[in-house]
């Protein structure tokens, strides 16, 4: 089987590696729950890919990306449930219906105004899809109960904290201002430090997560994305530590051989490093 840039070569691909007797015996084995992981870790890679500013890489992680797809769309055609064919005509659909102004008769609208209209038309979306499933018999889906629904479980925690914060926001469940917000981190700091008296790890481990949901509010105040800085912090981070094993390694020694005091002048050093201005060109 020869490559195509033709999605139905992928689809012809997908659909041998899963035909049992002469197909590839890990792919058979695999289910919905088993290839999830897998979804998740490639749409990382794709977010380090453009983070890294490597189009080639991009390209190539779009495409592992785009396996995911296939994957789960033959499954679910395995199963009688759907098609890729059906998740196509879904997203075009879903996109057409939330762009009125692009592919109907709404114009010159302005970017507040758009995400208005398409907040509106999504809780349309939702009030249908509970609508067509009573009528079919079946219960509600329990990730819609409820106005906080519709945020995945799944989702890492700290971008839905940030979701749930700012749905929360919308009818007024919010502090007024930043410096609020604050007060409230302050205020979970010294629930940690009494938690860690007790020595209790349940305390302490609720504690830190009632901290974390702080911070992540005020990233939210300041329109920040909470997952972002995070990452931004975690590259520093990695940058400033590799600097430290770099200059002992220039000094024919290891981390093992540094005392803290030693490692933490050198992380100093490190970041003034970062902070003085490169030569002008």
């Amino acid at each position: 089987m020869k490559p195509s840039s033709d999605i139905t070569r992928l689809l012809e691909i997908m659909a041998a590696l899963r035909t049992p007797g002469t197909g590839c015996p890990w792919d058979l084995e695999q289910n919905f729950a088993s290839i999830g992981p897998y979804t998740i870790e490639e749409a990382y890679e794709v977010v380090d890919a453009i983070e890294r500013g490597d189009l080639a890489d991009l390209r190539d992680e779009l495409g592992d990306l785009l396996l995911q797809v296939v994957f789960h769309a033959r499954m679910a055609e395995e199963q009688g449930a759907f098609a890729f064919g059906d998740v196509v005509e879904a997203i075009t659909k879903k996109l057409i219906r939330r762009h009125p102004h692009v592919f109907g008769n709404l114009k010159d609208l302005s970017p507040e105004e758009v995400k208005s209209l398409w907040d509106s038309i999504k809780r349309e979306e939702k009030e249908e899809r509970r609508t067509a499933r009573a009528e079919m018999g079946l219960p509600p889906e329990a990730h819609e109960a409820g106005f906080l629904g519709g945020i995945p479980t799944a989702m890492p925690a700290l971008p839905r904290a940030h979701k749930l914060t700012a749905k929360a926001a919308k009818v007024g469940f919010d502090w007024p201002d930043s410096a609020q917000v604050i007060d409230k981190i302050h205020e979970e700091l010294e629930e940690v430090k009494e938690a860690s008296a007790t020595g209790s790890r349940d305390r302490i481990e609720d504690e830190i997560g009632d901290l974390l949901f702080s911070v992540t509010n005020l990233a939210r105040h300041f329109n920040i994305d909470p997952e972002q800085a995070l990452r931004r912090t975690n590259a520093k981070f990695e940058r400033r530590f590799k600097s430290v094993e770099e200059t002992l390694a220039r000094q024919g020694r290891s981390l093992d051989d540094a005392t803290l005091d030693e490692m933490e002048q050198l992380w100093v050093a490190a970041k003034m490093a970062e902070r003085e201005p490169g030569p002008s060109s």
